[in-house]
This record gives C-alpha cells, structure tokens and sequence, in this order.
C-alpha cells in the first residue's frame, strides 16, 4: 500500500487545492486559483462533516464552476490598472527623445539612432547626423519630425 492509497478524502483535497496554488503560481492566468479555493473549502467541508466520495466531487465542481464564474465577473469590474502602461512597449517610451539620423531619411524613410539602438525610421528627410524629435511610433518603426534638442 503507497502513501496516496492511505490518504484520508479531506488530506487529498487540500492536496489538490496546494498543488492547484503551486501551478497558479508558476503558470499565472488567474483561472487555476479559483478551483485551488474550490479544492481547499471541498477538503474543509469533507473534514468537517463525513460525506462521501461521490458528494465531494459533485461540491468540488459546483464550487469551481461559481469561483471561475465569480472570479472572472470580479476581474471584469476591478480591472488591474497599470502603474507603468508603457512597460514592456519601448517604442512607445521614445516619443519625446531626441534621436540622431544614421542613415538618411531620404523619401520618408531612414534609420535613427535612439541610445545605443537603431531603429527603422518615418518623417521628414533629413541627412546623416541631424537631430530629430520622436512624434509618434507605428508598430517598430519610429515616426520623426521636427528639430531636436
């Protein structure tokens, strides 16, 4: 007889809703936490009142089904609001600087340096060396125009 054949009903559950927190964890998508809470009250519920198998799983899944439900409406409601919207999009984190024409922007198109990158550039023609002011971004390619600082 192994470990997990011996395992009273209300240990396996809590089992299940540490390893459901453990896998949450490691793979975020905020759906495995609410059927984590449902393994954890199943476990607390079989603990506390002696039912049987076939009823734990039956309160398991009810319970599941109205956390994901409850949950997902919750989220809707309280979206999580970024303190840095523009984290992870340094495109957008350009407009503004002041960038250094590397190779001429000759009919609309170039290529700029910002910092220690270039980047594929629009706007205005303008020759080697030129300093340009980013106004805005199309997916890579940065948008220039005006002077620059």
């Amino acid at each position: 007889m192994t470990w997990i054949e011996g395992l009273e009903p209300h240990y396996a559950w809590l089992l299940v809703g540490l390893v459901l927190t453990v896998a949450e964890m490691a793979i975020p998508g905020v759906f495995l936490i609410w059927m984590a809470g449902a393994a954890i009250v199943t476990g607390l519920v079989a603990w506390a009142a002696p039912i049987g198998l076939p009823l734990q799983v039956v309160l398991f899944a009810v319970l599941s089904i109205l956390a994901v439900f409850t949950g997902r409406r919750y989220i809707a409601r309280n979206p999580v609001i970024s303190a840095d919207p523009k984290l992870n999009r340094r495109a957008d984190r350009a407009i503004g600087e002041t960038v250094v024409v590397t190779q001429a922007i000759v009919g609309g198109e170039g290529r700029v340096r910002l910092g220690d990158s270039e980047w594929l550039a629009r706007g205005v023609d303008a020759a080697p060396g030129t300093r340009l002011k980013v106004t805005g971004v199309d997916g890579a390619v940065l948008l220039v125009g005006g002077a620059g600082a």
